[in-house]
């Protein structure tokens, strides 16, 4: 084989490892193109996830907030309805309650009425032990106490010496644990206007 014939095979063979090696190259970074693209896609949905994973965690743990107030409302009025279960009750059984009260008040002269009136006191006292096992107390304001306008409604007024001040209790009221079921009935002073003319010069 000729010295130039030689040197063209070489240059051919030489070249077309280049061409090879080239193609090698841009095969490589294509491959690489292509991967890094499927890392940033890949990225993506991560972080896609990530959010959407923050999202139903944040849903999840407010539904069960939410379900735990419903489950402690729903607790605290069951336990108030059972506390004041008793409410309506009292109410109807006020008037009867007022009708001994008010019997008693009249004092009998004949010996088998008072021997009557002996059994129903029993029977009064009967219901008001009952009535003080379910938490009912009683608010019986004694006559110069403070009017309380918390615990009693006036009625009507009446002069004296000062304002204010209970004159006479004409129903007694009641309480169902901390919960008025009803005020004392009363009647409640009102000075007298020279009374109150008197006090105003000593007071300049």
């Amino acid at each position: 084989m000729k010295k130039n014939e030689q040197t063209d095979l070489e240059e051919k063979k030489v070249n077309e490892e280049e061409k090879t090696s080239k193609k090698e190259d841009v095969k490589e970074e294509k491959e690489e193109n292509k991967a890094l693209k499927e890392i940033v896609r890949l990225s993506k949905e991560l972080e896609e996830s990530k959010t959407k994973e923050a999202d139903w965690k944040n849903k999840y743990y407010q539904a069960y907030a939410d379900l735990d107030n419903t489950r402690k409302n729903l607790a605290k009025d069951h336990e108030v309805a059972l506390k004041y279960r008793a409410m309506g009750f009292i109410e109807k059984l006020l008037p009867a309650l007022d009708s001994f009260e008010m019997a008693f008040k009249v004092k009998p002269q004949d010996e088998k009425i008072k021997n009557y009136t002996k059994g129903f006191e029993m029977i009064l006292s009967q219901f008001e032990k009952a009535l003080a096992d379910e938490g009912v107390s009683v608010i019986n304001p004694q006559q110069g106490d403070v009017f309380d306008h918390n615990t009693m409604q006036a009625i009507a007024t009446e002069e004296g010496e000062k304002d204010g001040l209970i004159k006479a209790v004409y129903l007694k009221g009641y309480f169902l644990k901390d919960r008025i079921v009803r005020p004392a009935m009363v009647i409640v002073t009102k000075a007298k206007e020279e009374v109150k003319e008197e006090v105003s010069k000593d007071n300049k």
